[in-house]
């Protein structure tokens, strides 16, 4: 991890650069066993304000804390075992400050569902501000969802649940492996959705009209397939 200076951020915010996976821990609906299997694989945990208790609660150490900290527990007590980035501006989330103030090839949005409804929207606002740069995954306790800026391919079971979720307008070239195609459709927020569609088994492809960003949502057991699915993505393969 690398710490570097970025005029996309506040001047006094910095970025910190990671190599690997990240995993942004927000407030919400957090399961300590899927921090401690994400450190397991080698993914940095990284506390969106009081986010940073979640992950001392399933007994890891952030790789830092960042946001207002109006939420974290012991601010003195956490400086002296991670960094902890303090950026007051109240324009943001806590969730967008963790966002514009660091780098990862993969980054997973964790704690950012669950207890409270508008978090949640505000997190899915996060997820379509920063898709185009960021490769982004939001787990919540039954799903994974993948932001996608363009294609996407992948292996999916018989029957399996996919699900094709706008997160502004847009329409769909063509598809192979859904058991209800979506070529030539534009599925759009208040509008036609592609909610609990299926799939036939073997490989998936999905190629919509242009890079709206929207989200390819899976059964949360798909979680490391989508991270390797985000991973090559964000390698250009």
């Amino acid at each position: 991890m690398t710490v570097q200076d970025t005029s996309v951020a506040p001047a006094d915010a910095p970025i910190l650069a990671f190599d690997g996976p990240i995993a942004i821990v927000g407030g919400g609906a957090v399961d300590p066993g899927l921090l401690r299997s994400l450190a397991e694989h080698g993914v940095e945990l990284v506390g969106a304000d009081g986010g940073g208790d979640a992950i001392g609660d399933a007994g890891l150490v952030p790789a830092a804390i960042i946001g207002d900290l109006d939420s974290l527990g012991d601010r003195a007590a956490w400086a002296e075992r991670t960094q902890v980035i303090h950026i007051p501006e109240q324009v943001t989330t806590d969730f967008q400050k963790a966002l514009y103030s660091t780098s990862a090839p993969v980054t997973l949005a964790v704690g950012m569902t669950g207890k409270r409804l508008d978090h949640t929207l505000a997190a899915l606002s996060a997820v379509l501000q920063f898709a185009p740069e960021r490769r982004l995954l939001v787990v919540d306790e039954v799903d994974v969802a993948l932001a996608v800026v363009g294609a996407v391919a992948f292996e999916a079971a018989p029957r399996e649940r996919i699900s094709i979720h706008p997160l502004l307008p847009i329409s769909f070239v063509r598809s192979t492996g859904l058991y209800y195609p979506v070529d030539g459709l534009t599925l759009e927020p208040g509008g036609l959705l592609g909610t609990s569609n299926e799939g036939t088994g073997g490989r998936v492809e999905i190629v919509p009209a242009d890079e709206t960003p929207w989200l390819l949502i899976l059964g949360k057991a798909r979680l490391w397939d989508l991270v390797a699915v985000a991973r090559n993505n964000a390698l250009g393969t």
